[in-house]
């Protein structure tokens, strides 16, 4: 007599698995629960929420620059980028137009946080693909890129950089010489780095054909950034709706073919490639620019008086408490604005009732959608590529959750 398997029996052929929320490879606090037939995945269910923080709900309860320390804590690989990305939304909506000098400043910080923000990606995912090495000269470079920030607003990682108008202050000398060192000597570490991954055979076999997406299903997904171009799209936002005067710099758009791992870390290295280039071109227009003291634009609503003004004059302490305390109104509207994140498409809808601080905020954040298409993407592969799959979408957990 012949034996028939029941559904049950089925079942219990496989093995359920626990990825996160507790796990080195997670690279943040978020489950994912993988059925296993052995070593490959069959299914997977994630769970998010594990360090939501009710960004969007706190904002509404505060001015609109405390809301700036808020979006440090989204993506912050790169905060720069969700700073001056917050601050041009708000900038928009209440109509403020940037000096060049301080809109060329702006692309210059986001730029060097784009690869930040890409060395540690690509970084991972060679550690998570057995190679160390590159993770540790990489690393090298980033902590120049922190000392830049940190001579610039004083601070690292949560850099709360930049005002709603412009810069807190001017750069100041060693800046500049930090990014001029930075510019000279970074090309040779990255070119190393390229030579030691990018042609290797073992890194090459074990991410080609990785967690890939077609163009068709990222776009399903909403896809943007990298993991979009790696794809075959030559979607980015600085291109298809400029700002900060992007459309005065010259850069290519790298795109892969396949949408897998290698495609995914291809395209990133060559947007650091691309992100110097930028980088230089800033620093020649701004040195054709006569003016070197402008640091933000005319909205004294958001800048603080001069110390010796607040301690003398009772004008200058009134509009210093005004400003602290948040007592500036807001015209009412409504705004949507995106910048290129480091991820993809970064954007913040804004409404405003008119009052002190927002109505209503809520940030599009790239990493919330690509954690969706995580187990489509690992779905029939083996556990060792979802790994490095992650790795590649470059998932920030803080990003993820919000």
């Amino acid at each position: 007599m012949e034996e028939t398997l029941t559904e049950f029996d089925y079942k219990s052929e496989y093995t359920q698995l626990n990825l996160g929320p507790t796990h080195p490879a997670t690279h943040g606090i978020f489950q994912n629960i993988l059925t296993m037939d052995g070593e490959i995945i069959i299914d997977a269910e994630q769970t998010v929420g594990y360090i939501h923080r009710a960004f969007e709900k706190i904002a509404e309860k505060r001015p609109y620059y405390q809301v700036t320390p808020l979006t440090d804590r989204l993506n912050y690989c790169s905060s720069p980028i969700n700073n001056m990305g917050w601050h041009m939304t708000v900038e928009k909506l209440i109509g403020v137009q940037l000096p060049k000098r301080v809109e060329y400043m702006r692309v210059i910080i986001m730029e060097l946080a784009r690869i930040a923000d890409h060395i540690v990606c690509n970084a991972v995912i060679g550690v998570d693909s057995g190679a160390l090495t590159g993770f540790v000269y990489l690393f090298q470079e980033r902590e120049k890129i922190y000392e830049i920030y940190e001579e610039i607003c004083g601070a690292r990682l949560t850099t709360n950089i930049g005002r709603i108008g412009g810069f807190e202050r001017n750069f100041n000398d060693a800046a500049w010489e930090k990014i001029d060192k930075f510019l000279k000597e970074f090309p040779e570490v990255l070119k190393e780095f390229e030579n030691l991954l990018v042609r290797n055979r073992i890194f090459m076999d074990r991410t080609i054909g990785a967690g890939p997406i077609s163009v068709e299903e990222a776009l399903s997904y909403s896809f943007t950034g990298p993991n979009l171009r790696a794809a075959g799209l030559d979607y980015d936002v600085r291109v298809m709706t400029p700002y900060s005067s992007y459309e005065d710099f010259e850069f290519a758009i790298p795109v892969g073919t396949n949408g897998d791992t290698y495609d995914r870390f291809m395209v990133r290295q060559q947007e650091m490639w691309e992100s110097l280039s930028i980088i230089r071109q800033a620093i020649e227009k701004l040195d054709k620019i006569s003016d070197k003291t402008t640091f933000h634009a005319d909205v004294p609503e958001f800048y603080l008086p001069p110390k010796e003004d607040v301690y003398n004059t009772m004008e200058g302490l009134i509009w210093h408490f005004k400003i602290v305390m948040g007592e500036t109104d807001i015209p009412k509207g409504e705004v949507y604005h995106a910048v290129e994140g480091a991820n993809g498409e970064l954007g913040f809808y804004l409404v405003s009732d008119g009052g002190r601080n927002p109505y209503r905020l809520h940030f599009r954040r790239p990493c919330f959608i690509y954690y969706q298409a995580y187990a489509d993407m690992i779905r029939g592969n083996m556990l060792s590529d979802a790994i490095l799959t992650l790795s590649s979408l470059n998932v920030i957990a803080g990003e993820l959750d919000a």
